[in-house]
This record gives C-alpha cells, structure tokens and sequence, in this order.
C-alpha cells in the first residue's frame, strides 16, 4: 500500500460514529437484571457489544426463554430510542475526521451490527446521515454476524473495493474480529467501553482520539497489504 492511505474506510456505527453504547449498554443492563439476569453494564459490553441483536436475543432466550427475550427487546428498544432522541450526540471529533478523509479523497461507509431502523435514529438525531446516505450496512444483510467476516466483505463489495485495500474502524472485540477475518487493516477506538488492550490483543491498532485517526489512515500503511 502507498502512503496515500486505503481505498475505503468502514466505520462501525454505535460507539465509532455515535456514542450510543454507553447508552444502550446501561438500559440493558438494568432491564436484563429486573427481568431475571442480574448482569453489570460490563459484562454486557463483554458478552454482546459489536454483535447483533438477534445473536443477543437468542443468548437470553437460551438462559431466561423466548418470551423473556422478546419482552427485553420491546423494552429496551422503546427506551434506548427514547434515550437516543434525548442524549445521543456523534462520537467527539468524527465530523472533523469525516471532513479531513473527504479532503484527502478516501471513500466511507457505515457496517453495523445494528438494523438500518436503528441507524436511521442514530445517524438522523446526531446529524450524520447525510454523509453516509447509499453507503450504509447492516448485519441483517449477511448470513453471519461478527466476528464472522461477512459484513465487512459485503460492505467493500457493494463499494467495489478490494477488502486488502480497506480499512475498519470499530470499537468492540468482535469487530475486530470480524475485520482481521476479512484481511482488512483496523483501528480500534480505545476512547470507547472496551478496554484498548482487549481491541489490541484481537489485532487492533489502538487510538484514544478520533484526532489521530487521520493521520494513522493516510500515512500509515503497516497494517495493510
């Protein structure tokens, strides 16, 4: 690769765009424990976060039945949205990243775990929808979710680029285990809810702001084939 930088940057949504996991991760933790698992917010983010909602839901059906789960995921749903529409705000420094990736003429898009009705609250409420409007993918669109590389590859096919000359942007394990799995270069946002020696053990290089993410894209290329 040359020191121009990749040819795509895929951003994860919930906790690299928007800061929706500290959110999320809360509400679930307190609606899991009224219902019958008591879970701290940690172990959620451990055991789910970066993973889809269905992989989710099948876990709590398993331990506490399908009915359980079901009433979870109207619970959680009405409340995050609710919380969202009053909190969410984009994850600091990404409009000025989107802008510094624009100028250098690097290509984005969004790959999330999360369903296209969620990003449609999340990038709409923190103003950032605009920016991906045609380039947005969701874990609903493949067979397998993260870790499995099947998301990341289906995003650089639909944007028609070479999954070595791409690189991913997430915050969870699983991403990041779904980005190694699909030969991709990634960076892991230590600045999130999983801690940067977790993401860097997985094979991420680890920043803590989105201020440094521009100059690692397009002036690093040790990451990358």
């Amino acid at each position: 690769m040359s020191t121009g930088g990749p040819d795509l940057v895929i951003f994860d949504c919930d906790g690299v765009l928007v800061d929706s996991e500290r959110l999320t991760t809360r509400v679930e933790a307190r609606v899991l424990t009224d219902l019958g698992w008591p879970i701290e917010q940690e172990e959620v983010v451990a055991r789910w976060m970066g993973r889809t909602s269905a992989a989710q839901l099948a876990d709590i059906g398993e331990r506490l039945g399908a009915d359980v789960a079901a009433h979870f995921d109207t619970l959680t749903t009405d409340e995050v949205h609710q919380a969202f529409e009053r909190e969410l705000e984009a994850v600091a420094g990404i409009p000025d990243l989107l802008d510094d990736l624009d100028r250098a003429g690097i290509p984005t898009c969004v790959a999330s775990s999360g369903t296209h009705e969620r990003m449609a609250v999340t990038l709409r409420v923190t103003g950032l929808r605009e920016r991906f409007e045609g380039r947005i993918f969701s874990g609903t669109e493949v067979a397998h979710g993260k870790p499995a590389p099947d998301l990341f590859l289906h995003a650089a096919d639909r944007m028609g680029v070479s999954p070595d000359r791409c690189v991913v942007v997430e915050d969870s394990v699983f991403g990041v285990q779904a980005a190694v799995a699909a030969g991709m270069g990634v960076y892991g946002f230590g600045g999130g809810l999983t801690p940067a020696g977790a993401l860097s053990e997985a094979g991420a290089v680890v920043f803590e702001a989105m201020s440094d993410l521009v100059g690692l894209i397009v002036h690093s290329s040790s990451r990358m084939a």
